[in-house]
């Protein structure tokens, strides 16, 4: 056997262990991509927790994790002991609202301009029988015959959440644990199979890029909770608190918030206070677009020398394609990617002239 069919033969061993490697652990990407983003974007609190620990880095990696779980776990558990009061009185209501149609609410014929047309819609959908379902015929409410079976489905779904989340936490502590080991490996192999110039090239950009996201999406999502939730204790709302935490969470996910803050509107109109709802609507466009816009590309742009559109299409394309996870593989991807146009045409002093990147520089 000669030493080229040696090498095809190995490197085919090489890619079926891959493959069957993937196979068998498909199920657990998920979790095991969460833990990494943690890891990395904690990196260095665990570093000075280690420290506090004497270099115990099993005391440190354990602590750490148990402190991001609670802060985790705390509002999920009182997000879905809240929920589990409230999931079967809601799910008769969606039943019989689909057996018997909605009427149209009294608001919606007075609003300006589009009251008329959104009358006439909801009139020949939602206040028919079934409506709900034909709304939504492409989904799998389509297929629930009682408040039962909405439940069974939602809580089958929570379970499977539950696991992810457990196993994310699990995979977090190893590689709290594990994590120098990991990374010499991992460096050795990329050295390995790329020139080691290159290869630290690329591997430092992900760490940058992964903490800059977790920042700008995380920090930027929490500060529009508040800010829009300063909106809804002015306007009369009750439990402005609850809904500024609930804003605050989906202001994580770009224009995400638009799903509390309107709803909230939605609140004030049902319970007369129109003037408010509309402050309340104004207010959250204009925070939200100030934040998704300008603060949120700005944070990750200038950490990761990033191209306002860079990092805009990076967060909406990696949402779009992976979902929730894509809001941090996204910009990284935008990092690698710019790192490589980059090394195939390195920018020269002319090319940087009041672009974003050289602004950050």
């Amino acid at each position: 056997m000669t030493e080229t069919q040696r090498d095809v033969l190995s490197a085919g061993f090489s890619l079926t262990l891959i493959a069957l490697a993937a196979f068998v652990m498909q199920r657990f990407f998920l979790p095991l991509i969460w833990a990494g983003i943690l890891c990395v974007a904690t990196w260095p609190l665990y570093q000075r927790l280690r420290a506090r620990f004497n270099n115990h880095h099993v005391w440190a990696a354990a602590a750490l994790t148990l402190m991001l779980a609670a802060v985790f776990i705390v509002p999920v558990t009182l997000g879905v002991a809240q929920a589990a009061r409230q999931a079967p009185e809601l799910a008769n209501y969606i039943v019989s609202a689909n057996l018997d149609g909605i009427p149209v609410p009294e608001f919606v014929q007075h609003l300006p301009v589009i009251g008329a047309s959104v009358a006439d819609w909801w009139q020949a959908t939602l206040s028919q029988p079934h409506g709900l379902a034909h709304l939504f015929s492409d989904r799998e409410m389509n297929g629930f015959h009682s408040a039962r079976d909405m439940v069974k489905i939602a809580g089958v779904g929570l379970m499977h959440r539950l696991v992810d989340f457990g196993l994310a936490f699990l995979c977090l502590f190893f590689f709290y644990k594990d994590g120098l080991a990991l990374n010499r490996q991992i460096t050795a192999i990329g050295s390995r199979w790329f020139s080691e110039q290159r290869w630290g090239r690329y591997a430092e950009k992900i760490p940058t890029a992964i903490r800059a996201t977790v920042n700008g999406l995380v920090l930027v999502g929490l500060a529009e909770g508040v800010l829009i939730g300063i909106g809804y204790w002015l306007a009369g709302l009750s439990s402005p608190a609850l809904w500024a935490a609930a804003t605050g969470i989906l202001a994580i996910i770009p224009f995400g918030a638009p799903l509390a803050f309107l709803a909230a509107a939605g609140v004030l109109v049902l319970n007369g206070l129109l003037p408010g709802a509309i402050a309340v609507a104004v207010w959250g466009g204009i925070v939200l677009f100030v934040a998704d816009h300008f603060v949120r590309p700005g944070m990750i742009g200038n950490a990761t020398r990033l191209p306002f559109l860079a990092v805009l299409f990076g967060i909406l394309g990696g949402v779009e394609t992976m979902g929730l996870v894509g809001l941090f593989i996204g910009p990284v991807v935008m990092v690698l990617f710019v790192t490589l146009w980059h090394e195939l045409h390195p920018p020269m002093e002319d090319d940087d002239v009041g672009s974003p990147v050289a602004k950050s520089r």
